[in-house]
């Protein structure tokens, strides 16, 4: 089974449509979005709309921390954050907010659990940047892989009983097995606002089958991203992120 796995998309049109249509080339058998499909960016409706089209065709979508921001009138946020959360809330309309309320903070699928940040208590949002939250994740649940975004940074952790985890970076575009002894923690990186340094928009593409995962790279015209950004009255740092990955 091959399964594409898209996190933060943050309302970029651009990134969100490159990559499907990559998407669409791979042909995989199942389509998982892992949330803040707000936030940060220009499009939110388009994104939303295109979400729900997606999971009404078979795709599985979870919350993340911005879409439960837009709907919960969240505030405890970065400054920019807040900024585009508040903006973003105006233009959504109910049907949009509906949608978003809708969507579980986890999912579990065979022995693969699918959330935002962390299995660790999803609802918090805790970050996985190093090993410390990468064990807690792992051992708040027996799920042999487990995929999460929020960091917007790619990385893989493998676990064997009773060991703490170990970081690996993936490489763009370059399969990364999957042991049969290990269990695996993957980070899959941001399709909107990659922050790894690469501009590029990331997803992962997982193969059950040949027991591996890609890190696949996408350029996307991010400097159309930059300028509505800048046209919409958004904070300017959100669009010149675009451009250097960060």
């Amino acid at each position: 089974m091959r399964i594409a796995i898209l996190s933060d998309i943050h309302a970029n049109r651009e990134a969100f449509d490159a990559v499907l249509e990559a998407v669409h080339r791979q042909a995989p058998d199942q389509l998982v979005l892992l949330g803040d499909l707000v936030g940060y960016g220009p499009d939110p409706v388009y994104v939303v709309e295109k979400a729900a089209d997606l999971v009404e065709d078979g795709a599985v979508c979870i919350m993340g921390n911005h879409d439960e921001a837009v709907v919960a009138s969240r505030t405890d946020m970065t400054e920019n954050a807040r900024v585009a959360i508040e903006w973003t809330r105006k233009r959504l309309a109910r049907q949009h907010f509906d949608f978003l309320a809708r969507l579980p903070l986890s999912l579990r699928s065979e022995d693969r659990l699918y959330v935002h940040a962390s299995a660790e208590r999803p609802e918090k949002w805790v970050y996985i940047r190093d090993i410390g939250t990468a064990e807690r994740c792992l051992s708040s649940s027996d799920a042999r892989f487990i995929f999460c975004g929020h960091t917007h940074i790619p990385a893989i952790y493998y676990a064997l009983p009773g060991a703490r985890p170990i970081h690996f970076s993936p490489l763009a575009n370059v399969a990364a097995p999957l042991s049969e002894l290990r269990r695996h923690l993957v980070v899959v990186g941001a399709v909107g606002q990659p922050r790894d340094g690469n501009p590029a928009a990331c997803f992962a593409l997982l193969d059950t089958e040949r027991r591996e995962v890609t890190m696949v790279r996408v350029p996307y015209d991010h400097a159309e991203t930059a300028r509505k950004v800048q046209a919409s009255g958004l904070p300017a740092w959100l669009g010149m992120r675009l451009k250097i990955g960060r």
